[in-house]
């Protein structure tokens, strides 16, 4: 079924791109299709923001007029949206918000394009992906000199019920109150909820330069639309940058319920964190829920030290039911990180010396060949496995929620997953869980997008 749709509507840029050379403008109006087609798909994404969906097939599919055309002109490019969604608009004029995602979108997709073409095709080593990483990030003013710790990172499930949503809420508002701002996936649920708090703490503190930033990428914004607290948007390569700006970009991470996704984020961390490299790093990791919500930490705890071994809980920490709590210990955490980053010499708002092995940066395009390839095997190498098992999550997050990955699946039957008998019933039972628990998707009718082969 079709949407209501704004027919005609032109914009232009308030920030950057406001002001290009010929030459750019021509570089930019000579982009090839595929560039065209990626960003059509991010703008439809920023223009449902607010609209609950985690499939960006199906967003596609209501809106199939809609097109958007780059005009150049002296004083800068004009954007020509044709049948964008209604609800960005407000008496015919689109939300100022909004207006700034969709540019937010085109600077990044234009710089990594433009820009940054020749060294994404050679970041063929740790060092290359993590100057790329800073190199976007910078250019989308994310990264700022002279700015104290406080940003908190929080992750969580976009399909979480009514009184899980409320919990990160308040545990928002908790962080707001002492002056932390919020850095998330940027959509809705356990995304939504902790900026929507620390707007109102920041309010009662009279704070008016709370950062309240949505970090996402190509394949998943359209799953993730940037919900409407958002105020600083960038738009990744890939899930690895995305994964790896989070990560670079913490002061303390808050890990509330989710599904597969967030199994994949708490993985991704935690590997990272048992490094030897890294075994002096302070990254503050707190597991936050309601009391009554307690089970889902409890399984994936279990998940955890039967995959990584007893040692990884040491990494984390398990608060349930006080958000105030909550809070606290991550702005003591965040004094360990200041203390620890200037003892080191380390940059606050990035940080350099947290060592990624290559294998967790190299992009993981999950098609069914790549998926089969994937040995969820007890006996091989802890390094070699977490890898593997990451992108195990990596793949079955794309066969939920991205067009890539929803369009594999449909036309190839579910991925299939090579696992030994003990991994693969503990992935099973973990998945499963989530599952039962309506964590792996909005959908009422959802079908699992992966098999288990012993």
């Amino acid at each position: 079924m079709q949407a209501a749709t704004v027919p005609y509507t032109a914009i232009r840029p308030r920030k950057r791109l406001s002001l290009l050379s010929h030459q750019e403008m021509e570089g930019l109006m000579a982009t090839s299709d595929q560039f065209y087609q990626l960003f059509r798909q991010c703008a439809l994404a920023v223009l449902n923001s607010g609209n609950m969906t985690d499939d960006g097939e199906a967003l596609l599919r209501r809106y199939p007029d809609f097109d958007v055309r780059l005009v150049p002109q002296s004083r800068g490019v004009k954007l020509e949206l044709l049948h964008a969604p209604a609800t960005a608009f407000v008496d015919g004029v689109m939300i100022q918000g909004i207006q700034d995602h969709v540019f937010a979108a085109l600077r990044d997709i234009v710089y990594c394009e433009h820009e940054l073409h020749d060294q994404l095709d050679d970041c063929n080593s740790s060092e290359n992906v993590t100057d790329t990483v800073f190199r976007i990030l910078r250019n989308a003013d994310i990264v700022r000199a002279n700015e104290m710790p406080n940003l908190v990172v929080c992750w969580g499930g976009h399909s979480i019920s009514r009184e899980e949503y409320e919990f990160t809420k308040e545990t928002g508002y908790h962080l707001g109150l002492r002056g932390l701002n919020i850095a998330t996936g940027c959509g809705i649920g356990a995304m939504k909820g902790p900026m929507k708090g620390a707007a109102v703490g920041h309010a009662k503190q009279q704070i008016l330069t709370g950062r309240y930033m949505g970090i996402t990428e190509h394949g998943i914004i359209a799953a993730e639309p940037p919900n409407a607290l958002v105020n600083e948007l960038v738009v990744l390569p890939d899930i690895e940058k995305r994964l790896e700006t989070f990560v670079r970009l913490a002061h303390c991470i808050v890990v509330f319920p989710g599904g597969a996704g967030t199994a994949e984020e708490v993985l991704y961390v935690l590997s990272i964190m048992m490094q030897e490299k890294n075994k002096d790093q302070v990254l503050p990791l707190l597991f936050a829920c309601s009391e009554k919500h307690k089970s889902y930490f409890t399984s994936l705890d279990r998940f955890l030290r039967a995959c990584l071994g007893e040692e990884v809980a040491q990494y984390y920490r398990i608060v349930s039911g006080s958000p105030s709590r909550v809070a606290e210990l991550a702005r003591e955490g965040i004094q360990k990180v200041q203390r620890f980053r200037r003892r080191t010499q380390e940059s606050y708002c990035y940080n350099w010396q947290m060592h990624i092995p290559y294998a967790f940066q190299r992009p993981f395009v999950p098609t069914h060949d790549n998926m089969e390839k994937l040995r969820l095997y007890s006996d091989r190498p802890l390094e070699e496995l977490i890898v593997d098992l990451r992108a195990a999550f990596s793949g079955i997050v794309a066969g939920n929620v991205k067009s890539f990955g929803i369009r594999q699946v449909a036309e190839y039957g579910p991925y299939q997953l090579h696992a030994d008998k003990r991994l693969g019933h503990l992935l099973n039972d973990l998945l499963q869980e989530f599952v039962q628990q309506k964590r792996m998707s909005l959908s009422q009718d959802y079908k699992p997008c992966f098999e288990i082969v012993n």
